[in-house]
């Protein structure tokens, strides 16, 4: 049991073994016809700063990581599905123009190659890094998908929130049903870092919806957000009881007994009205938030108290924590 002692007594990993990626536009006082101003991809810098990364670029969506390579990002892009090499700097469009507005992308990290894109008619597979592409979103009765997630449990399963509700497949997107929120416009769904069994889901009008079963169900988990339009949905990865959801009208929400209860927690925000959050995953207690409009702000407790941290005048669709070097 000694051994057990002395690695308990190791320091937590260095920040600087994750960067901090986000999806920008520029949204304040911004005409259309006028000259985009930085937009697309942003990198937080080792001094803090941020780094504009790759090209300019109106409306990027979403992002996930090659997890053999993290220096290849994938970006769910307004024009297609995006892979960005070298942290972000070389840009390569991966499809056609038969698909536009991407929502959401995921790799499935039990299927080397194999990636999924979320889109307004449906969801898309690549099983060769991006050469080909299959829509595997036909039986859907309604097409629009914003969320796609690959479960890291088990190659091939999958979990899709769209207009009618979520929904799971277990054989690579052939067939699907419905595991919960029937009727609602989902918004976003996560899978624990701790554990893989449990997931959770937000929605327009419908709060906030849990799985503890692996995502064969998911259950309403209370009042949180009945009535409003949530965003976003982020496990503390430090904590395995703490959950933030970001949505317009509660802003930010916290539970600290794993969806039990919920605690409003917005003091140095300007607006209730939140886009994206993130927990970091060294920092114990610093979670990010993305205000409308308004950019980027940080709490290092745990969301109880907010301070600005750049980005001004933009919103911040997703943010992604991405392994600096392989195994890391």
């Amino acid at each position: 049991m000694r051994w057990l002692f002395l690695f308990a007594m190791l320091p937590a990993p260095l920040s600087a073994q994750f960067s901090l990626y986000v999806c920008m536009t520029v949204t304040r006082e911004y005409v259309v016809g006028a000259k985009l101003p930085p937009s697309g991809l942003f990198l937080k810098g080792a001094d803090g700063r941020w780094q504009h990364a790759g090209y300019n670029h109106p409306f990027i969506f979403s992002l996930d990581y090659d997890p053999s390579d993290p220096s290849i990002l994938y970006l769910a892009a307004g024009n297609g599905l995006i892979r960005a090499s070298e942290h972000g700097e070389k840009w390569k469009i991966l499809t056609g123009s038969d698909v536009t507005e991407l929502r959401d992308v995921s790799v499935d990290r039990n299927a080397p190659g194999t990636i999924y894109f979320a889109h307004s008619h449906g969801i898309r597979v690549s099983r060769d890094r991006g050469a080909t592409w299959e829509e595997i979103g036909t039986t859907l009765h309604r097409k629009f998908t914003e969320a796609v997630r690959a479960d890291r449990r088990q190659a091939g399963a999958l979990v899709a929130g769209g207009e009618e509700g979520i929904f799971r497949s277990e054989d690579s997107g052939r067939s699907w049903h419905i595991a919960g929120a029937a009727g609602f416009q989902v918004t976003r769904v996560e899978q624990s870092p701790h554990d893989g069994c449990e997931w959770a889901a937000t929605t327009q009008g419908g709060g906030v919806f849990a799985s503890h079963d692996c995502a064969k169900t998911f259950e309403n988990t209370g009042r949180i957000g009945v009535g409003a339009t949530l965003y976003d949905v982020a496990f503390d990865p430090m904590d395995v009881k703490r959950i933030a959801v970001a949505g317009w009208g509660p802003g930010i929400a916290i539970s600290e007994d794993g969806g039990k209860t919920w605690q409003s927690r917005n003091t140095g925000l300007p607006v209730p009205e939140v886009v994206s959050v993130i927990f970091d995953p060294v920092v114990r207690g610093r979670v990010y938030s993305s205000v409308r409009d308004d950019g980027l702000y940080v709490s290092n407790d745990a969301g109880r108290n907010w301070s600005k941290q750049g980005l001004d005048g933009s919103v911040i669709n997703r943010m992604k924590f991405v392994p600096s070097d392989v195994g890391k």
